[in-house]
Formats: C-alpha cells, structure tokens, sequence
C-alpha cells in the first residue's frame, strides 16, 4: 500500500512538472516571437524607406529571414495582396494564423499589429514608415511585459 502511495506521489510530482516546463516554455516563446517581429519590422522600415521595393517583394524576404511562425503571417500576406490590398491581407494573415493557433502571440499582440495595416500600402513612404514606428513602440511596451512574465512564472 505505501508503495502505491509513493508512486502516486511521485507520478502527481512528474505531472506537475511537465505542465509547469510546458506553461514557461509559452512565455519564452512569447518573447522571442515579439522580438522577432519587432526585427522584421525593423527591416520592414528600412526597406520601405531606403529600397522602395514593394510591399510583397519585402515581405517575401522577411517570411524567408524569419523564423516559422512569424515568417508565416509574412508568408500568407504577401501571397494574400495578389488578390486583395496590403492592408486586407495583413489582417486576414493575422487572423488565419491565429486560428491555427501558428503562434505563441496573445490577442493584445495581435491587435497591435493590427493596427499597422490602417496605413499600409495606403500612404506615401513616410506615413508607413511612421505608422510601423508606432506599432513597433507598441510591441516595445508588450516585450517588456513578457520579458516580466518570464523571469516571474
């Protein structure tokens, strides 16, 4: 009986702890998406002020640069604007990689990059480069709170 008793103890123990490394590993996850967007959007911005390329060109290099997830929301705009404008198919790439559930992203973080599509492909280069700016200082703000929310859980 005490056997039985210590294994189930022991069995409570590993469970605990696979559900625990599973849940953190979210968080760093989290963190290294926001600041891998936050880089693509760097290059995004530069590109857009400095080369001219359009806006698929750019982000079928980005999707190429980026890791998985984040290369995929590129991924799936860019062949999204062959049928719709820039800003349509960014939001409908966010919103179909979320329902894949393709990403460790939270709907706050989402909703900021959402917000970079009001301008995008519908103002010269500097409002788009502005409108990017803000996003990023948006995303700077969530970084820093997942970077808390690691070092906390």
């Amino acid at each position: 009986m005490e056997v039985i008793k210590i294994f189930m103890l022991f069995l409570v123990f590993v469970t605990s702890t696979l559900i625990g490394k599973f849940l953190s590993k979210r968080y760093v996850y989290r963190l290294e998406e926001l600041e891998e967007v936050q880089n693509s959007l760097n290059i995004f911005k530069s590109k857009i002020k400095f080369t001219y390329e359009p806006i698929p060109e750019i982000f079928e290099e980005i999707s190429q640069n980026t890791s998985k997830n984040i290369g995929l929301i590129f991924l799936k705009a860019k062949q999204k604007m062959n049928e719709e404008t820039a800003n349509i198919a960014w939001e409908e790439a966010l919103d179909e990689v979320v329902k894949e559930n393709k990403t460790n992203l939270k709907n706050e973080d989402i909703n900021i990059l959402k917000n970079l599509s009001k301008l995008l492909g519908q103002t010269d280069v500097d409002g788009q480069v502005s409108q990017i700016e803000i996003t990023q200082n948006f995303l700077e703000t969530q970084i820093k709170e997942a970077r808390s929310r690691k070092s906390k859980k």
